[in-house]
């Protein structure tokens, strides 16, 4: 299959599978680092974002939160 061909196909993907997609293609060409509390739970949340389970903020919303 063609590298276009598997964009495609990964693309048809719901988001959930996409994301699982992800991790395993990065795990496959990257040496395992031990993660702090603080990576997993930005993980999580990204993942969550990702998968629609959580609305993230607007930039305006972000910079508004953080003044």
């Amino acid at each position: 299959m063609l590298n276009a061909e598997l964009s495609r196909s990964a693309l048809e993907l719901s988001p959930a599978d996409r994301i699982e997609l992800a991790r395993r293609l990065v795990e496959s060409v990257v040496e395992p680092v031990p993660q702090t509390d603080a990576v997993k739970i930005g993980i999580r949340r990204i993942e969550d974002i990702a998968a629609g389970r959580v609305e993230g903020m607007t930039e305006e919303q972000y910079r508004a939160a953080v003044a």
